[in-house]
Order: C-alpha cells, then sequence, then structure tokens
C-alpha cells in the first residue's frame, strides 16, 4: 500500500475518534482519548486496506473502461460483503477480545447489533469514497489516451486521403501528355483540338480533386468530355455509350473516378477498327457501372494498379459500400456505389483538433453523469448514518430514519441503472431489430 494511503487512513480514524471523543465521551481523559485513537486506527486500517485491497482485484479483473457495468455490480456486491465482514470482525476483536464487555453470544444481539450496523454504514461511506476515486482516476486515464487516439486516427486518415489524392494529377497528366505526343505525329490539327479539350478537362480535375465527393450529373458531363478526348485519339476504334437513370444525376460520387477507370480500360486493353473496345457507362441499382469488352493487351510490365486501389480506397474512406470488381471471359464490369447524402463534413476538415473537441465533449459529459451519481452514492452513505444517530439519541421510542434510507435508497438505485444503462439491453435489441426489419424491406 502507498504511503499517502497510509496516511489518509490515519487521517480517518483519528477524525473519528475525535468526533465521538468530543460527542459521545464521558469522561474526557488523554488516556481514554488515546485509547479510542487505537480501536478507531484498527477499524481505519482494517476497513481502508481490506477495501483498498479489492478495489485493486476488481481493477485488474474487471477495468472500468472496458467493462464498466460488470465492474459496478460486482463492485457493490464486494463492498457489501467486505464491509459487512470486516466491520464484524472490528467488533469483534474491540468489545469480545481487548475490551471484554460481551461473550460471543451478546455480540450479535442487543446494542451491539446496533453498534455493528453504525460500523457497517461508515465503512461503507469509505469503501465508496475508494471506489469513487478510483473510477475517476481511471476515467482521467482513459480520457486523456482516447483523445491521443482520436488524434492519431485523424493525423492518419487526413494523411491517408490527402495521398490518395495526390495520386490524381500526375497519373491523369501523364497519361493525357501521352496521348497527345502520339497525337501530335499523326494529326497536328487534331492535337490542337485535343489541348484544347484537355485543358477544360483538367480544369474540372483541379477544381474537384480537394472535394470527397461530387454529384453524378457533373461527373458524368466530364467523362463525356474525356471520351471525346479519347474518340480523337482513338476514331473508330473505341466507343462509348451512356446510359444514366435520371434520378441518379443529383446523387453522388468520388470524384475523377470515372476518369481512372475509363484510363484503365484504354491501358489494359487493345482497340482496333476491326476490334473497336466497347465501353459502356450506366446505372444498375445503387452502382454506376463501367463495363467493357475483354480484348486484353499484352503488359511488357506488370501493372501497378493505382486506378482501381485508389477509388477503392477512397470510397472506403466515406462509405462501408463496397466497389465491386467482375470479371468475365468476355467483360470486365467495375461498380462503384453511388451515395445519396453529401457529407456536410469533409475528411481534410476533420482534423486532430476536431476529433480531440468530440473525444473531450463526450468524456466531460461521462463524467458528469458519473460525478452525480457517486456524489449521491458518497452523500447517501454520509447522511443516512448521522440521520440514524439523531433519530436514535433523540427519539429512540419512535423510528423514522427507515424512510429517508428506503426513499433515498430507491432513488439512488435508479439512478445508478440510468447512468450505467442497467436493464436497458432489451432497449437496444430492439432498436437494432427494428433497424434489421427496415433494411430487409
Amino acid at each position: 500500500m502507498q504511503r499517502k494511503n497510509i496516511i489518509s487512513l490515519f487521517w480517518v480514524g483519528f477524525g473519528v475518534n475525535l468526533f465521538f471523543f468530543i460527542v459521545d465521551t464521558d469522561e474526557k481523559t488523554v488516556e481514554s482519548f488515546f485509547y479510542g485513537l487505537l480501536v478507531c486506527l484498527m477499524y481505519s486500517f482494517f476497513i481502508g486496506i481490506s477495501n483498498g485491497l479489492t478495489n485493486e482485484f476488481l481493477n485488474k479483473k474487471f477495468p472500468w473502461a472496458e467493462q464498466t457495468r460488470t465492474r459496478t455490480i460486482f463492485g457493490i456486491i464486494a463492498l457489501v460483503i467486505v464491509n459487512v465482514v470486516v466491520s464484524y470482525l472490528c467488533g469483534y476483536l474491540n468489545f469480545v477480545v481487548i475490551q471484554k464487555t460481551a461473550t460471543t453470544e451478546t455480540f450479535f444481539s442487543g446494542k451491539y447489533n446496533f453498534i455493528n450496523w453504525f460500523t457497517i454504514n461508515i465503512a461503507l461511506m469509505i469503501s465508496a469514497f475508494l471506489h469513487a476515486k478510483g473510477f475517476m482516476e481511471e476515467l482521467k486515464k482513459n480520457t486523456k489516451k482516447e483523445v491521443v487516439e482520436q488524434k492519431l486516427i485523424a493525423k492518419s486518415a487526413n494523411a491517408q486521403f490527402e495521398s490518395l489524392k495526390n495520386q490524381l494529377d500526375p497519373h491523369f497528366l501523364f497519361n493525357s501528355l501521352n496521348v497527345l505526343t502520339a497525337l501530335i505525329d499523326e494529326n497536328p490539327g487534331q492535337a490542337q483540338k485535343f489541348t484544347t479539350s484537355m485543358s477544360k478537362i483538367y480544369r474540372y480535375v483541379l477544381e474537384q480533386k480537394d472535394k470527397e465527393m461530387v454529384k453524378v450529373e457533373d461527373e458524368i458531363e466530364f467523362a463525356k468530355i474525356y471520351c471525346n478526348l479519347l474518340k480523337t485519339r482513338f476514331e473508330d476504334s473505341v466507343d462509348f455509350t451512356f446510359d444514366i437513370n435520371n434520378d441518379d444525376l443529383q446523387k453522388f460520387v468520388v470524384p475523377l473516378s470515372l476518369q481512372l477507370l475509363l484510363e484503365n480500360c484504354i491501358k489494359h486493353n487493345f482497340a482496333t477498327s476491326s476490334k473497336p473496345l466497347n465501353i459502356r457507362i450506366f446505372t444498375e441499382g445503387k452502382f454506376l457501372c463501367i463495363e467493357n469488352n475483354l480484348q486484353v493487351r499484352e503488359q511488357l510490365k506488370e501493372s501497378a494498379g493505382i486506378g482501381l486501389a485508389n477509388i477503392v480506397q477512397r470510397y472506403a474512406l466515406l462509405t462501408n459500400d463496397n466497389v465491386f470488381i467482375e470479371k468475365k471471359e468476355q467483360t470486365f464490369k467495375v461498380k462503384i456505389p453511388i451515395l445519396i447524402e453529401k457529407k456536410s463534413q469533409t475528411m481534410t476538415t476533420y482534423t486532430s483538433e476536431t476529433a480531440e473537441n468530440i473525444a473531450y465533449e463526450r468524456a466531460v459529459k461521462r463524467v458528469k453523469e458519473l460525478k452525480g451519481f457517486y456524489g449521491n452514492l458518497i452523500s447517501y452513505c454520509i447522511v443516512i448514518p448521522f440521520l440514524v444517530i439523531i433519530n436514535l439519541l433523540k427519539s429512540p421510542k419512535e423510528i423514522w430514519f427507515y424512510w429517508p434510507m428506503l426513499g433515498w435508497g430507491i432513488g439512488l438505485l435508479a439512478h445508478g441503472m440510468n447512468v450505467f444503462a442497467i436493464g436497458k439491453n432489451w432497449e437496444e435489441k430492439k432498436i437494432q431489430e427494428i433497424m434489421n426489419n427496415h433494411k430487409s424491406i
């Protein structure tokens, strides 16, 4: 046990002894004071050490942060059992062994029952304080840990998103310049038109690359311009078909996804006038699809797969919906999810500061709830024993203390069940059941 805990237990014993020496001791002598101090220190150390060891064991077995509800339930059970056993043990040592004012038979009856009951309440008060203190320390430690983790997650996600976006510029520019270089030799006039179209396309790239999502309508218009650019290069060797549901035009997709997929079609397939490459862009359910007839080009080196990997990873940062790739004998199809609602906050604005604020607000709310409950519990353990003392000293024939004890106790129990969500499993299961039924409709 730490030195500061031993000092705390000494002052608790000293304070309890001083209180009873002033209020309830007829013979106020130095000897009686120190005798009472030794007895109170015995109670204080036995109760304090036993509760401290119990608290440490429960913290290791059921950590507050991971098993809050279980820790609370077992904590209350252990709190009652340990303090009842230790209080009766201390009382037996005091009255039967040391003072010898009671026998084993009389110790469990008469006035000693009241003394033991009062001691148990004091022990429960000390135990509740120790448990609350341990919980607050654990909560503080885990709150700091959560804030640090949220910072790391935010920084990692932000860096990943920026890295994925930065792939677009060099990738697009490299492929476009290759096409332009080839076109200059074959048809300088078409090369000039190509350069004009390329400038429009690159303007779109610069406008949209910092966005998480763009409207399907904007992406399709961009894809048509890009297809015209490819048509200029390949003429009758490629053919493009658009079949988009009008209801999907105002929904959203990842920007430049079509451009990357169209590049993949050209890169991995050969196209000639006799065997044209047919590329179809269409909607299918909640997906935007790009399909082409499979005419695999022989690759001098293995593809890096930048285009598809980029799209898959960017969608993974935004939604749980998957990107599907379907390869058959004659066709190759990629299906990208169409997103219904646009995010109100982009990944680039979700900084570590935002994560810290969210974690801090969540922690503050939880701390307030728990402080309220433990404050209520400690107040109960302090006030009720004093009401009992006042009742028994002033009017022992009229017992009324059990009314506030019972009423307040029921309120405390309800408060604890609400804070730790005890008995709410059925609500969560019912909500999940309704949500699952709604999804299956």
